[in-house]
C-alpha cells in the first residue's frame, strides 16, 4: 500500500515539475520570433495601442495583434483600457533587461552576428567620420554640460520616456531642424537600442554637413534596463 502510495505521489510530481518546466519556457516562447523582439523594443519606448504599433513595426493589424496576444500569454507584455482603445506595455522592467540579456549573449556567441549587426545598421562609422560613444562617457559628457544629447526617436517615444536634458528632434524631420542645434558643441544622437539605425543615421548626417557628432552605442531600452534616470513629458 505504501508502494503504491508512493509511486502515485512520484507521478503526481513528475506531471507537476512538467507543468513547471513549461510554465518557465513560455517567456523564452515569447522571445522566439525576430517580429516579436522588434514590437518589444518599441513597447519599451512608449505605451502602443494595436494600430500605433502595426504601423511603427511595419506589419499588419492582424498580425501585430497575434504576436501581442502571444506575448501577453508568455508573460512579457501587460495591457490597459484607455477608453474604448487597449494601449500594450512591457510587463516590467524586468523585461526590458531580459531583451537586453539576450542581444547581449547573441553578440558574444553568435560569430556572424557583428557582421550582420554592421549590414544592418550601416556601421562604417569610422570611414563616415563618426565615433561611437559608450555610456559611461555619455554620463560624463552630460555632467561636465559639454555635449548636446540629441533625440532622434519618435516625439511620443520621446514623449513617454528620454535621457534627462535630451533634444527631440525625429530622424525625419533632422534635415529641416539642424539650426535648432547650437554649434560648438558636439551632439550624441541616439534611439531605441544598439540594435536601432536611426542614431547612426542622424550622426552621419551631422557630420556630412560639418557638425561634430557621435552615434550613442546604446538606446533607451539599454538606458532604462541600466536603472538610469528617465525624463518624460506629459
Amino acid at each position: 500500500m505504501l508502494f503504491s502510495y508512493s509511486m502515485e505521489y512520484e507521478t503526481k510530481r513528475h506531471a507537476a515539475r512538467a507543468s513547471l518546466a513549461e510554465s518557465l519556457a513560455l517567456p523564452a516562447k515569447g522571445l522566439g520570433h525576430p517580429k516579436r523582439l522588434e514590437i518589444m523594443e518599441i513597447l519599451a519606448q512608449a505605451e502602443r495601442s494595436v494600430d500605433d504599433l502595426s504601423q511603427a513595426a511595419g506589419i499588419g493589424v492582424t498580425t501585430a495583434s497575434a504576436h501581442l496576444q502571444t506575448l501577453r500569454k508568455c508573460g512579457l507584455v501587460a495591457r490597459r483600457r484607455e477608453g474604448t482603445r487597449i494601449r500594450y506595455r512591457l510587463a516590467s522592467d524586468d523585461v526590458a533587461a531580459l531583451i537586453v540579456m539576450v542581444r547581449r549573449v547573441a553578440l558574444a556567441h553568435l560569430e556572424s552576428i557583428d557582421l550582420v549587426r554592421s549590414a544592418a545598421l550601416g556601421l562604417d562609422l569610422t570611414r563616415a567620420g563618426v565615433e561611437p560613444i559608450g555610456r559611461d562617457d555619455l554620463l560624463a559628457r552630460i555632467h561636465a554640460d559639454d555635449v548636446i544629447v540629441l533625440d532622434v526617436r519618435p516625439h511620443v517615444e520621446f514623449a513617454a520616456g528620454h535621457v534627462p536634458g535630451a533634444v527631440s528632434i525625429p530622424l525625419d524631420e533632422l534635415p529641416g531642424r539642424l539650426d535648432e542645434l547650437p554649434e560648438g558643441l558636439e551632439i550624441v544622437a541616439y534611439c531605441r537600442g544598439e540594435f536601432c539605425a536611426m542614431a547612426h543615421d542622424a550622426a552621419r548626417l551631422l557630420v556630412a554637413v560639418g557638425r561634430r557628432a557621435s552615434a550613442f552605442g546604446e538606446g533607451m531600452l539599454e538606458w532604462r534596463a541600466a536603472g538610469q534616470p528617465v525624463a518624460s513629458r506629459s
